[in-house]
């Protein structure tokens, strides 16, 4: 009996070792990601590193639009803007 539980040992580890591997793969592969395809934890993560400007009189939004995304800072009144390339345009 000794015999035979010993030989099936090996195939046992690396079927365990297998089905391991297997699982946090798909766990990695299958999380919850948001539209721009970062995890959903990492965009928490992201908001939670916005609140405390909130704590510091920002509101915490400066530079996203309602969904979330970036959008381009505009010049303030007076100022020349810059092109790709950081000359000022004429």
């Amino acid at each position: 009996m000794w015999d035979i539980l010993s030989a099936l040992i090996p195939p046992a580890v690396v079927a365990t070792v297998f089905c391991t591997f297997i699982y946090k793969l798909l766990r990695r592969e299958m999380a919850p990601r948001t539209s721009d395809g970062r995890l959903v934890s990492e965009a928490e993560a992201a908001s939670g590193a916005n609140s405390t400007s909130v704590e510091t009189g920002g509101t915490g939004h400066e530079g996203t639009d309602t969904d979330g995304a970036s959008k381009p800072s505009m010049p303030a009144a007076g100022e020349v803007p810059e092109d790709e390339t950081g000359t000022e345009r004429p």
